[in-house]
């Protein structure tokens, strides 16, 4: 890339030495597209490329197409991420074999959010944080998209998580950093990096781990990681946390046909994803553990505790015909919020209370309904749910044209045939939505802020061998 920044040049080529002339070289070529599959909606249904060595879901495409308007897409059937950052799979399949309470802190877009809730043990929760508002509002978009009833969705600084003491068994944490991984994709990135901002981002990045330190459980993980290659923010950030907080660095699986480069630092155990050496953008990923034995009667006694505020939560008068709309795979507890209310699993009700109490709450379980005086509006939430019995509601299957216009959020009319009442509109079996049928038309319910903005529906769209389980 002929505009890359002299000052980033010349540091990096003290890192890489020969290399740098290989890594320079792989920043001038088209960055490779990558997707992983959602495990609890879709199964593999044909051939779909190489598989990602490092992901147990994740597949390369030949190209890019238009996945905007593939309703499979917006279904939650498929999440578009870069390869590297689904090294996370491999670290969760060899340290994590039972369900533990885990936190994304930084997690908009939702990549390895929905890459964690896919590939934790059965049973896990998954809270998925982001502070900035646009950025949470598109993070609860796709985790209610990927469908897991366990999954919570909070709006926090990282310090608003410090008196949940010991709670995390597991905190995910990539930190806002400098970028320089993704140069090839993001112009951008280049033209916001600075030696000077390298070291902003180094500094909050401290503070960040510091903040959220507390609030991993002895004994529990933090998984570091970075989209950058610099040593101020990746290797001398693990030996912040060796030397501050005595976490030990433990070491990942891998072979050598992967293509992963190790450590900057012998003394650190990390490892770095580089574009002219594995098929991916930049990456930087840490595994760490906090030093002390587990005590079970902390966490008890914090879910006993008092609230630092009251909850507001009432005990709902729930329909039996919504309870019944849910599988009964789950045990679930009912709860309202706002002029909704919601269904979280049973076990973690008190969870559920613990962080409605002291953090700013997106989304949490499975939210069914709206409240709008005697009406009771199905949520998008329910259409997407894994935990969605479709055999209980009236499904309208759609062709390509009707389903983008609906996700469009335009008016769309269905066969005089169908039933009036809400009605879940799917695609190749897939839910994407509900309409409300009045006969002579169907409103359409599908959110604004979702919509599809583009009239223009281009010739390149995703051919992928999925099947809807």
């Amino acid at each position: 890339m002929t505009n890359l920044p002299l000052s980033f040049i010349e540091r990096t080529r003290r890192l890489l030495g020969d290399d740098f002339s290989r890594f320079a070289s792989a920043l001038e070529s088209e960055p490779p597209v990558s997707i992983r599959l959602n495990p609890a909606k879709c199964r593999l249904d044909g051939e779909l490329g190489n598989r990602v060595p490092w992901s147990q879901q994740g597949y390369y495409l030949s190209s890019r197409p238009a996945f905007t308007f593939d309703p499979r897409f917006h279904a939650g059937a498929y999440y578009v991420q870069e390869a590297a950052s689904m090294f996370l799979n491999r670290v969760i399949a060899q340290y994590i074999h039972t369900p533990v309470r885990y936190l994304d802190l930084c997690a908009a877009p939702g990549g390895k959010s929905t890459d964690a809730i896919a590939s934790l043990p059965a049973g896990s929760l998954v809270v998925s944080n982001e502070v900035i508002p646009n950025r949470a509002n598109i993070l609860a978009e796709n985790i209610i998209k990927w469908g897991s009833p366990f999954s919570i969705v909070t709006r926090n600084e990282a310090a608003d998580f410090a008196s949940l003491e010991a709670y995390f068994d597991v905190i995910a944490t990539d930190v806002p950093c400098s970028g320089e991984g993704m140069f090839r994709k993001d112009p951008d990135a280049v033209a916001e990096w600075s030696p000077a901002n390298v070291a902003r981002c180094a500094e909050r990045q401290r503070q960040i781990l510091t903040d959220v330190w507390d609030a991993l459980r002895p004994g529990g993980l933090l998984i570091y990681s970075t989209c950058t290659y610099n040593t101020e923010e990746n290797e001398d950030m693990v030996r912040f946390l060796m030397k501050r907080f005595g976490a030990t660095p433990l070491a990942v699986d891998t072979t050598p046909d992967q293509g992963i480069s190790s450590s900057l630092d012998p003394e650190v155990t990390a490892y770095r994803f580089m574009p002219h050496r594995t098929r991916g953008e930049g990456l930087f990923m840490a595994v760490l553990q906090k030093p002390g034995d587990s005590d079970e009667r902390r966490l008890i006694r914090l879910l006993d505790n008092k609230p630092h505020k009251k909850a507001k939560n009432k005990v709902p008068v729930v329909p039996d015909d919504w309870r019944g709309l849910l599988t009964p795979d789950t045990d679930f507890a009912y709860i309202t919020r706002d002029s909704s209310f919601a269904a979280i699993p049973q076990n973690y009700l008190a969870d559920y209370n613990l962080l409605a109490c002291r953090l700013n709450l997106l989304h949490a379980g499975v939210t069914l309904a709206s409240v709008k005086g005697k009406d009771y509006i199905p949520h998008p939430a329910l259409a997407h749910s894994t935990a969605l019995d479709t055999r209980q509601v009236n499904c309208v299957e759609t062709d390509l044209p009707t389903a983008l216009a609906y996700l469009r959020r335009e008016s769309i009319a269905l066969p005089p045939v169908q039933p009036r009442g809400y009605l879940l509109l799917t695609y190749e079996r897939f839910p994407i939505g509900w309409v409300k049928n009045l006969g002579n038309r169907a409103n359409n319910l599908y959110p604004q802020e979702w919509r599809i903005r583009s009239g223009y529906t281009p010739d390149n769209l995703p051919d992928l061998p999925i099947k809807r389980l």
